[in-house]
Parts: C-alpha cells; structure tokens; sequence
C-alpha cells in the first residue's frame, strides 16, 4: 500500500499522484471518466484535481462540466470520505474573478456541482493583484469558519502576493494557504524555481505542480517525424525544437530504460522529489494511460538519475 503524503502543515493526507480532472467532460466522456477514477482509486489514489473553470474553453460547454462528473461518480460510489477533492476559483466565465463576494458565490456553485457538502482544498486559481489580499483571504476564512472548506491554497501567485497573504493569515489569525499549485516541470523550471518555491518551503506549504508532464511531452511520446493525436500536441511537440527538449528526453530514456519504467513515470518521479513537492498533477483520458502516472508513487531514483536529469532541464 503506497504511503500517502501529509499536505503541508494540514490534516490532509494524499496519494503522491494527483489525478487531473481537466479532461474530465471535455476529452473523456463520462464513462471513461468513470473508468478512470476507479482505477485510480483502486490503486490507492485519494486526490483529485479540477477548477470550476473546467472546461469552458470547449464550444458548447459552460464550465463546471469537470466538477459535475466528479461529483457523480462520489455520488455512485458512495466515497466522499475517503477523496481529498481539489478545486479552484477565479476563471469560471460566471464567477469570474477574486472579490469576496465572487470567491463565496462561486464556491456555493461548486458545491453544488459536486454535490458535496465541503471541499478539502480550495485554490485561488490565478491571482487577481487588483483585489487586496484582506480581501481574498477574508472570503476564504469565512468559507473555512462554515465548514464549506477544510483548506486553501493558491495557483498562479507571485512570492509576493504570497508573502503578502501568508502575513495577513498570520497577523489576523485567519485560515492560511497550505498549499501552492505552480507550473513546473523537467522542462519549465524557471516558473517554479526561486522566490516562490523558497517561500513555500520557509512556509511549509505544499506544491502540487501541474503541466507535470509538460502538455504530454514528458511522456516520451513526441519524436521527431511523429504524429500524435492530442488536443494538446502542438503545444507540447514545440520542446522538441529545443535544446532543453532533446537533452532531456535524452536524460529521460537513459533513467527509464535503467529502471524498465515508462518515461512518464520517471519524469513524475524527478518532480516528486524535489523540494516542497508533495503530488504532481498528471490527467488521462483513458485507464491505459493511467498505469504511466501512478508509477510515480513506487519509483524511487537514485541520487545520480536525479542529478544527471537536473542537469539535462538546466
């Protein structure tokens, strides 16, 4: 049984995979999300990821479509206990925004989705520098206060808007950011790397990266002269015009092929030993993509693969 990972300075404790729902009701229809989720689960996995906004960038959705099918299938299992449900706000096309009023009206909406009476992890999903961070955090505490929410977090914040709210939580002895979803991975490190991550570890937050694979490029599918078939293909086959790109999958074939794993598995596992790291976003559109992903919780590199990766993304 793979050990869960205690989230921060919470009671939260969780899979070190985090399971995306952004293709949830957009790439995989409510069956192969079914499908999904329960193999997910049946390995041991307990954290699933979505945002209110998911996925309104599809003609004929309206957003929310994500958390709508999370919240049947908790429903059908009859599991809500035992699913740590990550979910954002800020994007949504109706709930746009982080004014107090917005954050508490959006969250309402949410629940309603997933049909829940709390969610264990809500995000800031992008910052909105316009809104005071007494603001932010004063919506959020009275959601904790009610029981709506059991923890916060941020995606998409500056070190210093974070330190700004981090401060406020602690002066005002006010709910507190405990977790932090930043873009990272072998391939963009720079977004992560520096003011922010050193904050979340002086902090004791906890980083749950997402594009963890890059758009699918980490998963060692994209070569030079293949076609894949992905809504995201172009944006993951352009690290394949860089150096980075190449040096990496190169790093990447080496480490996996030592530990007969898939490349997914030992780009997911370089991330989730880094510091502050506690589960890395990864989605699949299908169960056979799945397996890829939940290596990460068994896959341990040594000091060397780790370095000799580290060396490759710089």
């Amino acid at each position: 049984m793979t050990s869960l990972r205690k989230l921060g300075s919470s009671d939260l404790e969780v899979f070190p995979l985090s399971l995306g729902g952004n293709v949830f009701g957009w790439t995989a229809d409510e069956a192969q999300s079914f499908a999904v989720l329960d193999a997910y689960a049946a390995a041991g996995g307990n954290f699933v990821d979505t945002a209110d906004s998911y996925s309104a960038w599809i003609e004929g959705n309206k957003g929310g479509e994500s958390e709508t099918v999370i919240g049947k299938w908790v429903k059908a299992r009859g599991n809500r206990s035992d699913v740590v449900i990550a979910t954002k706000v800020s994007q949504h096309p109706d709930y746009p925004g982080l004014s107090g009023a917005n954050i508490k009206a959006a969250a309402e909406a949410s629940l309603r989705r997933l049909d829940t009476d709390y969610i264990d992890l809500y995000y800031t999903h992008f910052d909105k520098p316009e809104v005071p961070v007494e603001e932010i955090i004063g919506a959020l505490d009275e959601l904790v206060k009610a029981g709506k929410v059991r923890e916060i977090g941020a995606s998409n914040i500056s070190a210093e808007r974070l330190q700004e709210s981090l401060e406020f939580s602690d002066r005002e002895g006010l709910a507190r950011y405990v977790a932090l979803q930043p873009h990272y991975n072998l391939v963009s490190r720079d977004t992560y790397e520096g003011p922010l991550r050193d904050l979340a570890s002086r902090s004791g937050l906890a980083a749950m990266p997402y594009f963890a694979l890059a758009s699918g490029f980490l998963t060692g599918k994209y070569r030079p002269g293949t076609t894949v078939d992905s809504a995201r293909a172009e944006g993951a086959a352009k690290h394949l015009e860089t150096e980075r790109g190449q040096k990496v999958l190169a790093a990447l074939d080496e480490v996996a092929q030592a530990h007969d794993a898939p490349v997914a598995t030992v780009a997911l596992a370089w991330l989730a030993a880094q510091p502050t790291v506690a589960a890395p976003i990864a989605s699949a559109r299908n169960v056979e993509q799945l397996p890829a992903l939940l290596g990460v919780a068994d896959l341990v590199l040594t000091d060397a693969e780790l370095r000799s990766l580290t060396k490759a993304s710089a």
